[in-house]
């Protein structure tokens, strides 16, 4: 998989049409499906990421928010980026966001309670009026797709009093209760509550006009899966009901969620057991790991690299991640992976057995922005392009098949073999990692390698390796680098 896009990415509105110009060359390096963005209006229309969801009917084709297009294009555009994918065999997983909507049209004068941010369960007023914007009528787009007028019943709170001038974060007491929505994480007491008006799930009328939107999107863009938005934030009962129903309507569509919960596999499991394994997670252990291991270089044990990771106990459900838009430089979950290390990483996600690899945008292309860190002052940022990217996606299309053997018992060299498959002509590989000093690992790849010359693929280590007659090559790796060992003149 990979992610086409990342926060900085430019709001020219011509992504789409790059989406299909670019859907070739994926393909060739192996890439069989595309995350594609958040592809309706937000609240600042044409500036808007689309995580700051205004109109899900809108897909770049209403004068709405002070825009037609979007960020990214318009709605023929994004159609037709879906369709140029679909020419290379490539599958689109549309970003879906559906926790929270933003902008409202109209204010309503709502009852409510002021809550404390860092405990949800804890109300500190009594009940009060507020106005808020929790009335959306879309006047833009006149009822077309969808004549639902969502209203103050549709959200359980809100972080803007609109006629006290005041932000916070305030729980709607409707007739669907007083209190947050019962999820899995209990992080601030209760994480049902993440931005903007709050989507009452608890409310029937809402989950029939999103299964009803669902429908709709899928007919209208023929997409093949879905990446799933911030589900730690929403009752895991919505997505079961959810999935079901898309899938009465494509039974192969692919769901993956961003549970986002570094260090804490132990939340990622429950999410997978509430849900019956209704959807994929994207390992955000890993993630922690391979950051971690990044920082620390030698002093970090490679042995443990993947210790306490959903690919490690779940790998048909992981999908696997070196960083993303939330990770990347000057964003809210900053924590991006040392350059130095991203080669290495990548080689633990593309060339072993477990997971569903997803490869970042600026990971292949490289980046630049500015923008504001936390500091307050403006920060010039250049992503590197991950060194050997191309390769090691290469070497999982060509290389990284059959029966994979571990040897992981050096703490600053680690490395693994695949055998190979009959079917693939030149298929096997040995993958060795170092953070430490060059490194030399006895590694078994198979008899039918006997006598055969291995180079390294990715060129980080020269001269030969010759596998013995028992299948067992000494495979070499230069220091604090990456080798991909394949057979010579493959």
């Amino acid at each position: 998989m990979l992610q086409s896009f990342h926060w900085y990415t430019d709001g020219d509105g011509k992504f789409w049409d790059q989406v299909g110009e670019n859907a070739q060359h994926w393909a060739e390096l192996g890439i069989n499906s595309v995350w594609l963005p958040p592809a309706y209006k937000g609240t600042v229309g044409g500036y808007s990421q689309g995580y700051d969801v205004y109109d899900i009917y809108d897909l770049g084709e209403f004068d709405q928010k002070g825009s037609v297009r979007t960020k990214y294009g318009t709605k023929e555009e994004y159609i037709r980026a879906i369709e140029a994918l679909h020419k290379h065999k490539i599958q689109a997983y549309p970003d879906i966001v559906l926790n929270h909507k933003g902008g409202g049209d109209e204010v309503e004068k709502i009852k409510v309670m002021r809550v404390n941010p860092e405990n949800r369960n804890e109300f500190i007023s009594e009940p009060f009026f507020i106005e808020a914007y929790t009335r959306f009528t879309f006047p833009g787009r006149n009822k077309k797709y969808s004549e639902f007028v969502w209203d103050y019943r549709c959200f359980t709170g809100v972080d803007y009093a609109a006629d006290l001038k005041e932000t916070g974060i305030f729980t709607i007491m409707n007739e669907y209760g007083d209190d947050w929505e019962e999820v899995i994480d209990t992080e601030k007491g209760n994480y049902d509550y993440l931005m903007y008006c709050d989507i009452e799930f608890r409310n029937p009328a809402v989950r029939e006009e999103l299964k009803r939107w669902g429908k709709w999107y899928l007919e209208t863009t023929g997409m093949d899966g879905v990446r799933l938005d911030a589900v730690k934030h929403m009752p895991v009962r919505f997505y079961n009901e959810w999935l079901d129903h898309m899938r009465t309507l494509k039974p192969d569509l692919f769901a993956v969620g961003e549970y986002w919960a570094p260090g804490e596999l132990h939340l990622l499991s429950r999410y997978i057991d509430a849900t019956q394994g209704r959807m994929s997670l994207f390992d955000s252990s890993l993630h922690h790991n391979v950051h971690q291991a990044s920082k620390a270089g030698k002093d970090y044990d490679l042995r443990t690299i993947l210790d306490d990771t959903l690919v490690k106990v779940n790998p048909a459900l992981a999908v696997t991640v070196v960083d993303n838009h939330d990770t990347q430089p000057l964003q809210a979950l900053e924590a991006p992976v040392e350059a130095w290390f991203k080669p290495l990483a990548y080689a633990l996600i593309l060339l072993r057995e477990g997971g569903y690899p997803c490869v970042f945008y600026p990971d292949l292309y490289g980046a630049h922005y500015v923008d504001k860190g936390r500091d307050g002052e403006d920060h010039e940022i250049w992503l590197e392009k991950c060194a050997n990217i191309e390769q090691l996606l290469t070497a999982r299309k060509k290389y990284s098949y059959g029966e994979q053997r571990d040897y992981f018992d050096h703490g600053n060299c680690i490395g693994w073999t695949r055998a190979g498959v009959d079917d693939i002509e030149g298929s096997g590989c040995a993958v060795v990692l170092s953070n430490g000093e060059e490194g030399i690992k006895s590694m078994e790849i198979g008899k039918k390698f006997s006598g055969m010359a291995f180079v390294d693929y990715l060129g980080n280590h020269s001269g030969e390796v010759v596998v013995n007659g028992d299948g067992w090559g000494e495979f070499h790796v230069s220091p604090g680098s990456v080798s991909v060992w394949i057979e010579k003149g493959r």
